[in-house]
């Protein structure tokens, strides 16, 4: 069994610790804690490593975030990994922050990475997200400079907190499945 885990950002030093590159920060994490490295290789960064069984395999596209389903259709069709065994990792203005969901799809909500892997996909967004919560804090107008931005001051300290637990939610995403990870993770 294959699994292709997506982690969205964007690629350059000036976007490392931003709130839209926490799918990448994710995607790190995740690298690190099965001791494994990316190399860049075509529109990705690449990795992958063997859990309980299964080939997982991770990504962070080098397309930009406007431009993610291009890299996810290419590694999809190159390991041949279905649609149901894909997770998304990314951020979401909808969600508070400290609150970190899976969701077996749905809509981009205007997101520019989900956009484009909806419109790779035909239209389709039924893959997998895990949909990390940045909150809706940014006066009106001011969503790009929110989601370029920082963490704040008083979220830093529980980010490493709430990336090992979108790290588990990855792992049960691997070994069971979207609907009964959801079950187990979102309360």
């Amino acid at each position: 069994m294959k699994y292709l885990i997506v982690g969205l950002g964007n690629i350059g030093h000036e976007y490392a610790d931003t709130r839209h590159n926490i799918g990448f920060m994710i995607a790190d994490a995740l690298a690190k804690k099965a001791e494994v490295s990316f190399m860049n290789l075509r529109l990705a960064y690449y990795t992958e490593f063997g859990f309980k069984g299964r080939k997982v395999a991770v990504i962070k596209p080098t397309t930009y975030m406007n431009l993610s389903g291009k890299a996810l259709n290419y590694w999809m069709q190159e390991l041949k990994v279905p649609i149901e065994n894909v997770l998304v990792l990314v951020d979401d203005l909808a969600i508070p922050f400290g609150k970190v969901r899976i969701k077996p799809k749905g809509s981009s909500a205007g997101h520019n990475g989900l956009k484009s892997i909806e419109s790779v996909l035909g239209g389709s967004n039924n893959y997998a997200r895990l949909r990390f919560g940045i909150s809706d804090n940014y006066p009106k107008g001011r969503q790009v400079d929110y989601v370029l931005s920082g963490f704040d001051d008083d979220e830093t300290p529980a980010l490493p907190e709430l990336i090992d637990r979108s790290i588990e939610m990855i792992e049960s995403f691997v070994t069971v499945g979207a609907e009964l990870t959801m079950t187990r993770f979102n309360k």
